[in-house]
């Protein structure tokens, strides 16, 4: 009987440690990032997957950005949202946006919201 109320514990834990990774209320739910932020994310990819199994803060404000080219204004009525240079990402999370900035043909320039919830 003990055995049996052990284990039942144990499988209680550790459902609930998994659904507590997996909705992290802290975590952002999308980001907008451009394509110099994304190859600095790509290349600090391996070092956030190393962070812990929690909430992952990514910093990307280290990163070098493009000082090229002017980018010309946006017509009338669009609005470019300023890529989000730090964001709280699951473990689940860090993946998908991998996942996502590997796409072929994904467009990021001048920036591109990435929606992490379509992950899950």
């Amino acid at each position: 009987m003990k055995g049996v109320s052990l284990a039942a514990a144990s499988a209680f834990l550790m459902v609930t440690a998994a659904a507590a990774q997996e909705s992290c209320g802290l975590c952002d739910k999308v980001i907008v990032t451009n394509s110099d932020l994304a190859a600095c994310f790509l290349a600090k990819y391996q070092e956030l997957q190393n962070a812990g199994k929690g909430a992952i803060v990514v910093d990307l404000s280290e990163c070098p950005e493009s000082r090229g080219v002017v980018e010309a204004l946006p017509p009338p009525g669009v609005t470019i949202e300023e890529p989000n240079l730090q964001f709280m990402v699951s473990p689940a999370q860090l993946a998908c946006l991998k996942k996502k900035l590997e796409e072929p043909g994904l467009v990021l320039d001048p920036s591109a919201k990435i929606d992490l919830e379509s992950c899950q």
